[in-house]
C-alpha cells in the first residue's frame, strides 16, 4: 500500500493483507493455548509496536475488515478467561494518536488477568524500553509483531527479543528496496536502507530488483543476532493480485513447537500451499527431474515461490531415494526441520501424493514391542 493510504486513519487492505491478519490470528490462537498449558509459563505478553487503527476497508468491496490488534485482543481475552490463573498483557502502539483512538473504540475492557496498554510513540522507542525488562520476566513468554510500513528495521530495538524466551514475527517489506534502491537520491532514504540491511548503500545497489538478495541479507542478520543457541526461522511470502512479491512474514523462535505450529498455520491459511500466490502454471505438467530416485525420472513442475503438498511429496522422495521400510514417524521428523514444509496438518494429503503420484508403496507390520500396527514406506 502507498504511504498516502497508510496515512489514513482507516486505510485500505488488499486480499493479501487480509491473509496476513488471518495468519497471525490463526497462529496466536494455537500458540497461546500451548503456552498456557506449559507450567513454566506464568503468562503471555503480546506486543504490536506498529499496530495501525485495528480496522481497514477492503479493496474488494469497501467493507470494514478487522486487523491484527482487534483479532488478537479477542483471541487472547478468550485465553485469559480459560486460564484465569495466568496473565495476558497486550501492548498496542502507533505513532498516530488518531489511529490509537480509533483502535481503543474496538478493544475489550481490561479484566483481572487481562490488560491492554495503548501508547502513541515511535515503535522502536517502545521496544527499547521493554527489551531490557525481558530477563526480569523470564517466566513470561513474549511475542513481538514488528510490522513497519516499509523496509525500515531497527535491529538495535529488536536484538533483545531474539535472545529471549519468546518469538518475533517480522514483516520484511521486500518490495520497497527492490522497487526503489537504484533510484534513491535522498540521504535519509539511503540511511534507512543501510540501517535495515546493515550494509553501506553502495554495496546494496548491486542487489537491484533481486528480492531474494534482500531476503537472504535479512536472514543473515537474524542469524547473527540470535547468537549460538538453537533457533528456527521460517519465512512465508505474500503476493498481491498481480503475483508480485510484496513482503515476507518471518517467524523467529527458539521453540521447535512454535516453529512447527507457524508452518502449519501458514499452509492452512493459504489453502494448502506456501504463499498467497495465484498458481497459473499447469500443476500436472510433467518434467524430467534428475534429482528423483531414478535418474531422469518423470516428476512435476515446482514453483519455488509457492510450494504445494505435491512438492512436499517430491522432497520426501528425494530424501529417501532407494530406501526401504521407512517408518511414518521418520517422514514427519524430516519435515519438522524443513523451513517451509509443515510436519502437521497435511499428513493424509502427503501420503496420498506419495502413493498416487510417485508410486511409493506402503506396508503394514505390527511392532513386536508395542503391539501396535506401523506403516512402512518403500521408495524406488
Amino acid at each position: 500500500m502507498s504511504s498516502k493510504n497508510n496515512s489514513q486513519v482507516i486505510s485500505k487492505a488488499s486480499p493479501h493483507t487480509v491473509k496476513k491478519f488471518e495468519l497471525i490470528e490463526t497462529y496466536i490462537k494455537s500458540w497461546a493455548q500451548k503456552l498456557m498449558l506449559n507450567t513454566a509459563c506464568s503468562g503471555i505478553v503480546f506486543i504490536d509496536c506498529m499496530c495501525n487503527s485495528g480496522v481497514y476497508r477492503s479493496t474488494l468491496d469497501d467493507t470494514i475488515v478487522e486487523g491484527t490488534p482487534v483479532r488478537v485482543a479477542k483471541a487472547l481475552l478468550d485465553v485469559a478467561h480459560t486460564y484465569d490463573h495466568k496473565t495476558v498483557e497486550i501492548y498496542f502502539n502507533d505513532n498516530s494518536a488518531e489511529k490509537i483512538n480509533e483502535l481503543k473504540k474496538r478493544l475489550p475492557d481490561d479484566e483481572r488477568n487481562f490488560k491492554i496498554v495503548s501508547t502513541v510513540q515511535d515503535g522502536n522507542q517502545l521496544l527499547k524500553v521493554i527489551g531490557p525488562q525481558l530477563k526480569q520476566n523470564s517466566c513470561k513468554h513474549f511475542f513481538l509483531l514488528y510490522d513497519p510500513y516499509d523496509a525500515s528495521i531497527d535491529w538495535d530495538a529488536l536484538a533483545p527479543f531474539f535472545k529471549s524466551w519468546g518469538e518475533v514475527l517480522l514483516n520484511h517489506m521486500v518490495f520497497d528496496p527492490a522497487r526503489a534502491i537504484t533510484q534513491v537520491k535522498r540521504a535519509e532514504t539511503k540511511e534507512k536502507y543501510e540501517h535495515t540491511y546493515f550494509e553501506d548503500f553502495e554495496n546494496l545497489i548491486p542487489f537491484g530488483s533481486d528480492k531474494s538478495a534482500y531476503e537472504k541479507r535479512v536472514e543473515e542478520i537474524i542469524a547473527k543476532l540470535k547468537g549460538n543457541r538453537q533457533y528456527y526461522v521460517s519465512a512465508f511470502p505474500f503476493f498481491n493480485s498481480q503475483n508480485s512479491l510484496v513482503y515476507n512474514l518471518i517467524h523467529c523462535t527458539s521453540n521447535e513447537a512454535g516453529f512447527s505450529l507457524y508452518k502449519q498455520s501458514a499452509w492452512k491459511v493459504f489453502g494448502g500451499q506456501s504463499s498467497t500466490k495465484h498458481l497459473r502454471t499447469n500443476q500436472d505438467q510433467l518434467v524430467m527431474d534428475f534429482g528423483m530416485p531414478s535418474t531422469g525420472s518423470v516428476s512435476f513442475a515446482t514453483d519455488e515461490s509457492c510450494y504445494t503438498v505435491r512438492d512436499i511429496a517430491k522432497y520426501l522422495c528425494r530424501t529417501f531415494s532407494g530406501c526401504q521400510d521407512i517408518r511414518l514417524d521418520d517422514l514427519w521428523k524430516v519435515l519438522e526441520k524443513h523451513p517451509i514444509f509443515p510436519s502437521e496438518g497435511f499428513r493424509n494429503e502427503i501420503k496420498a501424493e506419495l502413493k498416487n503420484l510417485y508410486g511409493v508403496t506402503q506396508n503394514v507390520e505390527r511392532n513386536p514391542i508395542s503391539g501396535k500396527r506401523e506403516y512402512l514406506f518403500s521408495f524406488r
